[in-house]
């Protein structure tokens, strides 16, 4: 055995042991993130606690589903992940010589990518650096032969170092970039990302990388596909929509009054056929709407005529809920005293102050819960997980 042959085998052995300690890495980093976010399971603030017999329903429902087979909160650090040992990836180089190398990308002294688009909590974040620089049409191009197979919202941010900034592509973007985020986003209210939505993703990034010279750190996909039903299953424990209604008592709410005395107490009328409590910078509080099938709509409101009007509001998307909370039960007891209705909950029954002061506490209890998880109600983090 010659000098080079030596030295060939402890270059391909130093290989396999470095991509082998990345792995370990990367999987103790999954692992630490998703203790600190998911850890203990907590009773559900607004299902839990009192009994049913005493708990006062305000319209209160989940808007997603749960499946019998995702991972239980708080046993998600207990999920098994297996790492191949050396000698495995060392089978699966030789198989497949033409593959990405897949690495720690050198530090080269980048900001951190924003974090509406490249979250460590919401997003699967892959690093990509090229030899040099490449075109963002081609890009684009690559990206966009598989990126409809993939539900979830995706992010690809380019490092332009003129500004020294990251900026989103996207398919009208001329620059060249030597260094890229690729982001998915790991659960919204359809539910987490899917298997099969990963492995499109991570074969799309790898493919890319491949044909551009370049390097991708990608994270250990089983470990994506977990932090993605452990996050989808804590939203879904928090993501819920509070509604009171007031009916009428007799004849029907003129629509000509009803739009009067809802512009009166600030609210707007918008083209979703709610109308909304905006705050300073223009975000939706909560929203009146029909309690019919039929949209408010501002040439139409003459001739409406309904038995009733539903205040909503959805508690993960609004910052400081129990002030929100209050605001929109001020604006129903306007409501009511103007209309001549009854204030009620989902099923008919009367609102007491005695329920509403209830509701209220539970309102700000749920929202500790998501900020203890690192997703503050009202937040871009929380907007994009609740949309």
């Amino acid at each position: 055995m010659n000098d080079l042959q030596i030295a060939l085998i402890a270059a391909g052995a130093a290989a396999v042991a470095g991509v082998w300690g990345y792995n370990k890495w990367q999987e103790r980093q999954h692992r630490q993130l998703a203790e600190k976010i998911f850890k203990g399971g907590q009773p559900d603030v607004l299902l839990g606690g009192e009994s049913a017999s005493t708990e006062p329903s305000l319209g209160d429902a989940p808007l997603r589903t749960q499946e019998a087979e995702d991972p239980v909160i708080g046993d998600f650090a207990a999920a098994a992940t297996v790492t191949p040992a050396p000698e495995d990836v060392q089978e699966t180089a030789a198989a497949a010589p033409d593959a990405p190398t897949v690495l720690d990308a050198p530090d080269v002294g980048l900001p951190p990518p924003p974090a509406e688009y490249a979250d460590d909590i919401a997003d699967c974040v892959v690093h990509l650096e090229f030899t040099e620089a490449v075109p963002a049409p081609a890009l684009w191009a690559m990206q966009a032969r598989w990126a409809g197979h993939v539900d979830k919202p995706m992010s690809w941010l380019g490092f332009d170092e003129d500004v020294g900034a990251w900026r989103r592509l996207s398919a009208h973007d001329a620059g060249h970039y030597g260094a890229m985020y690729a982001a998915v986003q790991l659960a919204d209210r359809q539910g987490a990302v899917t298997d099969a939505e990963l492995s499109t993703f991570f074969d799309g990034v790898r493919d890319i990388v491949s044909q551009c010279a370049g390097v991708a750190r990608l994270p250990d996909q089983d470990e994506a596909l977990v932090s993605a039903r452990a996050l989808d299953e804590f939203c879904a424990s928090v993501d819920l929509q509070l509604g009171v209604n007031i009916v009428t008592t007799g004849e029907p709410f003129a629509g000509t009054k009803l739009r009067g005395v809802a512009e009166a107490a600030g609210l707007c009328l918008l083209e979703d056929g709610s109308f909304h409590a905006l705050d300073e910078a223009r975000i939706t509080r909560f929203t009146l709407n029909n309690i019919g099938a039929e949209l408010f709509v501002a040439d139409a409101m003459k001739s409406l005529a309904t038995q009733g009007v539903t205040l909503s509001l959805d508690v993960p998307r609004v910052s400081d809920g129990p002030a929100a909370f209050d605001a929109m039960m001020a604006v129903a007891r306007q409501l009511t005293g103007a209309l001549g209705g009854t204030l009620v909950d989902a099923h008919g029954s009367p609102l007491t102050p005695e329920m509403i002061a209830s509701i209220r506490a539970k309102v700000g209890e749920l929202q500790q819960r998501m900020a203890h998880h690192g997703i503050v109600a009202g937040s871009v983090r929380a907007l994009r997980l609740f949309s």
